[in-house]
Protein backbone atom coordinates (compact mmCIF):
# COMPACT_ATOMS: atom_id res chain seq x y z
CA UNK A 1 0.00 0.00 0.00
CA UNK A 2 2.94 2.46 0.49
CA UNK A 3 1.66 5.73 3.06
CA UNK A 4 -1.16 6.34 1.02
CA UNK A 5 -4.08 5.06 -1.00
CA UNK A 6 -7.16 6.06 -2.44
CA UNK A 7 -9.74 4.22 -3.47
CA UNK A 8 -13.90 3.53 -2.70
CA UNK A 9 -14.60 3.21 1.23
CA UNK A 10 -17.78 1.74 2.83
CA UNK A 11 -18.82 1.03 6.35
CA UNK A 12 -20.72 -1.94 8.31
CA UNK A 13 -22.44 -2.18 10.52
CA UNK A 14 -25.19 -4.66 11.93
CA UNK A 15 -25.05 -7.67 11.81
CA UNK A 16 -21.43 -7.88 12.47
CA UNK A 17 -21.83 -5.87 15.26
CA UNK A 18 -20.87 -7.74 18.30
CA UNK A 19 -19.52 -10.37 16.46
CA UNK A 20 -15.60 -10.90 16.53
CA UNK A 21 -13.29 -8.93 14.33
CA UNK A 22 -9.79 -10.52 12.71
CA UNK A 23 -7.72 -9.26 15.41
CA UNK A 24 -9.66 -11.52 17.86
CA UNK A 25 -11.76 -8.16 19.81
CA UNK A 26 -15.30 -7.74 19.66
CA UNK A 27 -16.65 -5.52 16.94
CA UNK A 28 -18.39 -2.17 17.95
CA UNK A 29 -19.58 -0.43 15.58
CA UNK A 30 -19.94 2.84 17.38
CA UNK A 31 -15.91 2.60 17.88
CA UNK A 32 -13.29 3.98 15.10
CA UNK A 33 -12.27 1.56 13.95
CA UNK A 34 -12.02 0.38 10.36
CA UNK A 35 -11.10 -2.89 8.13
CA UNK A 36 -8.38 -3.18 5.58
CA UNK A 37 -7.26 -6.32 3.71
CA UNK A 38 -3.16 -5.74 4.15
CA UNK A 39 -2.62 -3.18 6.84
CA UNK A 40 -1.10 -4.36 10.35
CA UNK A 41 -4.01 -4.68 13.02
CA UNK A 42 -3.36 -1.59 15.29
CA UNK A 43 -2.27 0.74 12.02
CA UNK A 44 -3.53 3.68 12.98
CA UNK A 45 -4.93 5.73 9.35
CA UNK A 46 -6.60 9.27 8.51
CA UNK A 47 -8.70 8.56 5.94
CA UNK A 48 -10.22 11.64 3.96
CA UNK A 49 -13.62 11.96 2.18
CA UNK A 50 -12.69 13.38 -1.24
CA UNK A 51 -15.78 14.96 -1.58
CA UNK A 52 -16.10 17.04 1.38
CA UNK A 53 -12.95 16.81 2.97
CA UNK A 54 -14.08 15.49 6.28
CA UNK A 55 -11.27 13.59 8.05
CA UNK A 56 -11.49 10.92 10.77
CA UNK A 57 -8.87 8.67 12.14
CA UNK A 58 -9.57 5.14 12.61
CA UNK A 59 -7.21 1.65 14.26
CA UNK A 60 -7.33 -1.05 11.70
CA UNK A 61 -8.87 -3.96 14.05
CA UNK A 62 -10.53 -6.46 10.87
CA UNK A 63 -10.06 -7.37 7.33
CA UNK A 64 -11.88 -6.40 4.53
CA UNK A 65 -13.89 -4.83 2.55
CA UNK A 66 -14.01 -8.10 0.10
CA UNK A 67 -15.71 -6.13 -2.76
CA UNK A 68 -13.21 -5.62 -5.68
CA UNK A 69 -13.08 -2.24 -5.82
CA UNK A 70 -13.58 -1.06 -2.32
CA UNK A 71 -10.22 -0.48 -0.18
CA UNK A 72 -11.45 0.33 3.72
CA UNK A 73 -14.29 -0.80 5.26
CA UNK A 74 -14.99 1.78 7.85
CA UNK A 75 -17.41 1.99 11.50
CA UNK A 76 -20.54 3.22 11.77
CA UNK A 77 -19.10 5.78 13.79
CA UNK A 78 -16.49 6.62 11.42
CA UNK A 79 -18.40 6.66 8.53
CA UNK A 80 -21.02 9.55 10.42
CA UNK A 81 -17.46 11.59 10.97
CA UNK A 82 -17.16 11.99 7.42
CA UNK A 83 -20.81 12.07 6.54
CA UNK A 84 -21.48 8.89 4.19
CA UNK A 85 -23.57 7.09 5.99
CA UNK A 86 -26.25 7.68 3.67
CA UNK A 87 -24.29 7.20 0.55
CA UNK A 88 -22.79 3.83 1.60
CA UNK A 89 -19.66 4.28 -0.36
CA UNK A 90 -17.48 7.47 -0.61
CA UNK A 91 -14.35 8.20 -2.49
CA UNK A 92 -11.22 8.72 0.15
CA UNK A 93 -7.91 8.98 0.52
CA UNK A 94 -6.25 6.83 3.49
CA UNK A 95 -2.98 7.77 5.64
CA UNK A 96 -0.96 6.04 7.61
CA UNK A 97 -0.45 8.09 10.62
CA UNK A 98 0.85 5.68 13.12
CA UNK A 99 2.25 2.22 12.86
CA UNK A 100 4.53 0.61 10.27
CA UNK A 101 5.56 3.34 7.98
CA UNK A 102 6.10 0.71 5.32
CA UNK A 103 4.03 -2.25 6.28
CA UNK A 104 5.23 -4.34 3.73
CA UNK A 105 6.82 -7.48 5.98
CA UNK A 106 4.96 -10.10 6.80
CA UNK A 107 2.90 -13.31 5.56
CA UNK A 108 0.71 -12.35 2.51
CA UNK A 109 -2.14 -14.83 0.58
CA UNK A 110 -4.40 -14.87 -2.22
CA UNK A 111 -8.15 -14.87 -1.53
CA UNK A 112 -9.82 -16.60 -4.65
CA UNK A 113 -13.39 -17.25 -3.46
CA UNK A 114 -15.91 -17.51 -0.71
CA UNK A 115 -18.34 -20.68 -0.24
CA UNK A 116 -21.34 -21.27 2.03
CA UNK A 117 -20.93 -24.45 1.70
CA UNK A 118 -17.61 -26.48 3.10
CA UNK A 119 -17.51 -28.70 -0.14
CA UNK A 120 -17.51 -26.50 -3.24
CA UNK A 121 -14.40 -24.91 -0.98
CA UNK A 122 -12.53 -28.50 -0.33
CA UNK A 123 -13.37 -29.14 -4.22
CA UNK A 124 -11.87 -26.41 -5.62
CA UNK A 125 -9.04 -26.09 -2.47
CA UNK A 126 -8.30 -29.63 -3.65
CA UNK A 127 -8.08 -28.86 -7.82
CA UNK A 128 -5.72 -26.24 -7.00
CA UNK A 129 -3.54 -28.22 -4.61
CA UNK A 130 -2.08 -29.67 -7.60
CA UNK A 131 -0.70 -26.33 -8.81
CA UNK A 132 -0.34 -23.82 -5.68
CA UNK A 133 0.86 -24.47 -2.22
CA UNK A 134 -0.43 -23.72 0.28
CA UNK A 135 -4.19 -23.65 -0.41
CA UNK A 136 -5.93 -23.10 2.71
CA UNK A 137 -9.69 -22.80 3.73
CA UNK A 138 -10.76 -20.84 6.39
CA UNK A 139 -13.98 -20.49 7.88
CA UNK A 140 -15.62 -17.07 9.00
CA UNK A 141 -18.91 -15.96 10.41
CA UNK A 142 -20.66 -13.56 7.15
CA UNK A 143 -23.94 -11.38 6.86
CA UNK A 144 -26.00 -14.75 6.61
CA UNK A 145 -23.90 -17.27 8.21
CA UNK A 146 -20.65 -19.28 7.94
CA UNK A 147 -18.57 -18.75 4.77
CA UNK A 148 -15.38 -20.78 3.89
CA UNK A 149 -12.68 -18.41 2.24
CA UNK A 150 -10.58 -20.34 -0.06
CA UNK A 151 -6.67 -18.35 0.20
CA UNK A 152 -3.90 -19.20 -1.77
CA UNK A 153 0.03 -18.88 -0.89
CA UNK A 154 2.09 -17.78 2.07
CA UNK A 155 4.57 -15.30 0.13
CA UNK A 156 6.73 -12.36 2.86
CA UNK A 157 5.84 -9.49 0.83
CA UNK A 158 2.34 -7.75 -0.68
CA UNK A 159 4.56 -7.55 -3.70
CA UNK A 160 5.08 -10.97 -4.34
CA UNK A 161 1.15 -11.52 -3.14
CA UNK A 162 0.41 -9.24 -5.81
CA UNK A 163 2.21 -11.25 -8.68
CA UNK A 164 0.25 -14.55 -7.20
CA UNK A 165 -2.81 -12.88 -7.84
CA UNK A 166 -2.10 -11.83 -11.55
CA UNK A 167 -1.30 -15.52 -11.99
CA UNK A 168 -4.32 -16.87 -10.95
CA UNK A 169 -6.67 -13.95 -12.38
CA UNK A 170 -5.00 -14.55 -15.77
CA UNK A 171 -4.19 -18.62 -15.78
CA UNK A 172 -7.10 -19.65 -13.66
CA UNK A 173 -9.73 -16.38 -14.16
CA UNK A 174 -10.10 -15.65 -10.92
CA UNK A 175 -11.38 -12.41 -9.13
CA UNK A 176 -8.98 -12.49 -6.62
CA UNK A 177 -7.71 -10.06 -2.99
CA UNK A 178 -4.67 -9.73 -1.51
CA UNK A 179 -4.50 -10.41 2.01
CA UNK A 180 -2.62 -10.15 4.79
CA UNK A 181 -2.06 -13.18 7.20
CA UNK A 182 -2.85 -12.66 11.00
CA UNK A 183 -1.78 -16.01 11.46
CA UNK A 184 0.56 -19.06 10.40
CA UNK A 185 -1.25 -20.61 7.54
CA UNK A 186 -0.10 -23.86 7.84
CA UNK A 187 0.16 -24.18 11.80
CA UNK A 188 -3.02 -22.78 12.73
CA UNK A 189 -5.95 -20.45 12.21
CA UNK A 190 -7.71 -22.38 9.52
CA UNK A 191 -10.45 -25.33 9.91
Amino acid sequence: MGNVEQGLASWYGVPYHGRRAANGEIYDMYKMTAAHRTLPFNTVVRVTNLTNNETVEVRINDRGPFVEDRIIDLSLAAARAIDMVAAGTARVRVEIISGSPNPVAGSFAVQVGAFADRANADRLRDQLATRFQPVLVDSFDGPKGRLYRLRVGSVPTEAAARQLAAKLHSEEGFETFVVRLDHDPVRGGSE
